[in-house]
């Protein structure tokens, strides 16, 4: 069974930068997709980004692309996602999702292809 578990702080200032962390466990394949997804207060959930085992391709959503970098790290058990120039609209539970044996990812990202998530964890960014 595939665990995930997300760490990172959870609050931070508006301009400022965050690293989450999403640690994997239980991997059935060689190959995975790892996604973030967020969920803001009154809203669906929605794509982040996503990265891929195989060959480390990476996908962003418009909201994030060009101020948040996904990698990997701990021989690809652990997945990392960075943000900057943090804005109020970034507050949200961030949650980590796995698809076991998925090669590639999707765009845009689709939460169905995801069977595996993490708890979440809530990212507050202040004025």
């Amino acid at each position: 069974e595939v665990r995930l578990v997300e760490s990172g702080r959870g609050l931070v200032t508006a301009g400022g930068s965050l690293t989450l962390s999403c640690a994997t466990y239980g991997f059935r394949f060689d190959d995975y997709v790892i996604a973030w997804f967020r969920q803001a207060p009154g809203k669906e959930r929605e794509g982040v980004s996503c990265i891929s085992s195989r060959d480390g391709s990476t996908y962003y959503e418009d909201s994030v692309k060009g101020r948040s970098t996904i990698s990997t790290g701990n021989a690809g058990h652990t997945v990392y996602l960075q943000m900057d120039n943090l804005k109020s609209d970034d507050t949200a539970v961030y949650y980590c999702a796995a698809d076991d044996g998925g090669v590639y990812c999707r765009a845009p990202l689709d939460e169905t292809d995801f069977r595996s998530w993490g708890q979440g964890k809530q990212i507050t960014v202040s004025s």
